[in-house]
């Protein structure tokens, strides 16, 4: 049986917010390096392929509820890798809060350090605090930021091919190190961005660093059709993952490239226990932390309906809803998915908010080890997605518990390797080592 590949997510506390609460929970935990150390040791000892880490340029408004998105992911994940020898390590950068030559250099340098395990989550920000942080007196539409990704992402995979295969020749005799013929600027001149280029060093053991990317809206479904690798995705419902991923793969061949050049990977918050009533015990313990009269207000400015027009516990319908997905709405897909999920049936904001751990809008997976493999299992045979990326409702309690409980069963029902199958991460995830001409002109 062909297998999945498995991301486990680093949020701290977890993927309910508010989990910070709960009587064994540190809530100090999100800046503390010990705990992140002893999760990457656990996700290693388990062969999970890597692990992810979320960010945003600014602090957020939560934080009087509940901690932000907290260390800088390079610099964090860098250290992870450190400790590990075989973890992929995925760190979120800006596309609209960075230049591309400063990414392109650090992703290759972290690259060749982990020896070829290292992978860019790129997102253009929603949060619009940020254009004060850099100088910018407001923040850029999502078009202008989309429009701005596309060019970014030319210039940072032209940056990262400039160095030919046989650039260096270090011969000692003649003492030639390199033949500058085979390094080549870029000299790019575009709307946002001048670069000249090259990078100070050649291409690292993957060739390219793994490009990520989450995005549900029309400008970030073209991103991923032409650069991405793998994509993360949001679904609530088996159709939506499906019909997602077959147009994510039609979108990668109309850009030139093969379907099987982007994996996608679908969010899914797990909670997860030895027993299916210890896990509904937990539940219930995570329901009670979420602030719901306000996560409410937020589902409803999200799917485009004026706050206060429904209640926690009033039946909303996918009638109810506007034709389209609002521009103002945090995530486009989020947004999609919780569509999808109202097509089949009403449901309550309350139990939309506790269904998707607090209205991310992914998915909560709650059960007993079994059942988790089970689901998963389920959803990957019915062609949702090519692996997921697990969001521990719990990080200090899930994420262990996933790495101990479920991945054994995955791995006796060859739904997952018992080790590591390719010292990097473009390998394990049965990704094509890119060449030069696989860039777009």
């Amino acid at each position: 049986m062909t297998g999945f590949h498995l991301t486990l997510s680093l949020m701290t506390p977890g993927h309910f917010r508010h989990a910070w609460r709960l009587p064994h929970a540190d809530p100090l935990a999100y800046v503390d390096i010990d705990h992140f150390q002893r999760l990457a040791r656990i996700a290693e000892e388990a062969k999970i392929d890597a692990v992810f880490l979320g960010d945003a340029p600014a602090l957020g408004g939560e934080i009087e509820e509940a901690p932000g998105a907290g260390l800088d992911p390079l610099v964090l994940l860098g250290n992870l890798a450190a400790i590990t020898t075989n973890l992929g390590v995925i760190a979120t950068s800006s596309t609209t809060y960075n230049s591309p030559y400063n990414l392109a250099r650090r992703f290759q340098a972290l690259d060749h350090v982990t020896k070829g395990r290292a992978a860019v989550n790129v997102v253009t920000t929603g949060t619009s605090g940020a254009a004060a942080n850099f100088g910018l007196a407001e923040h850029p539409g999502k078009e202008t930021r989309y429009r701005r990704a596309h060019e970014f992402l030319e210039v940072v995979t032209r940056l990262w091919d400039g160095w030919e295969p046989d650039a260096i020749i270090a011969d000692k005799e003649s003492g030639r190190y390199a033949d500058p013929s085979r390094i080549h600027r870029i000299d790019h001149e575009g709307e946002f961005f001048s670069v000249a280029g090259p990078l100070p060093v050649g291409a690292g053991p993957q060739g390219r660093p793994v490009i990520v990317q989450a995005g549900g809206s029309e400008g970030g479904l073209a991103l991923a059709g032409r650069f991405a690798d793998v994509v993360f995705t949001v679904a609530r419902t088996r159709a939506k993952a499906v019909a997602f991923r077959d147009g994510i793969r039609r979108r990668a061949v109309a850009a030139g490239r093969h379907p099987g050049d982007v994996k996608v990977s679908l969010g899914v918050v797990v909670l997860v226990a030895a027993t299916e009533e210890e896990a509904r015990r937990r539940e219930r313990e995570l329901y009670a932390t979420l602030p719901i009269e306000r996560l409410t207000q937020v589902l409803l400015r999200n799917l485009g309906l004026p706050e206060g027009s429904f209640g926690p516990d009033d039946p909303i319908t996918v009638g109810d809803l506007p034709a389209s997905v609002p521009d103002g709405a945090f995530s486009a897909g989020f947004s999609a998915s919780t569509r999808a999920l109202l097509a089949e049936g009403a449901r309550t904001p309350r139990e939309l908010v506790q269904g998707s751990a607090g209205g991310s809008g992914h998915r909560l997976l709650a059960g007993s080890a079994e059942q988790v493999a089970d689901d998963l299992q389920s959803w990957f045979e019915a062609g949702t997605a090519d692996g997921f990326t697990v969001m521990p409702a719990d990080t200090a309690v899930d994420l262990e518990n996933f790495a101990t409980l479920v991945v054994p069963i995955l791995q006796e029902r060859g739904l997952f390797p018992k080790e590591y199958t390719h010292p990097t991460l473009r390998g394990r995830l049965g990704l094509r080592r890119p060449v030069t001409d696989d860039v777009p002109a």
